[in-house]
């Protein structure tokens, strides 16, 4: 999937630490949204449809992602 993200506005979490080790996201044309590492704002960027971003917000509300370990 090919977005154009020259216009996106990227933003961290409200519970980041304000670092530079942080995910951004972006609210994208036609729902979708933009995944991308804050240290590198240049380089790639994941694009999730509405209800893929959707999808993996509830997992992480219901601890779908904890570590096995």
């Amino acid at each position: 999937m090919t977005s154009d993200l020259s216009g996106a506005q990227w933003f961290k979490s409200g519970w980041s630490s304000g670092g530079e080790a942080c995910v951004e996201v972006a609210w994208l044309a036609a729902g979708q949204v933009g995944i991308r590492d804050s240290k590198n704002p240049a380089g790639p960027a994941l694009i999730f449809t509405s209800g893929e971003w959707d999808a993996f917000t509830a997992g992480v509300m219901d601890n779908e992602f904890q570590s096995p370990a």
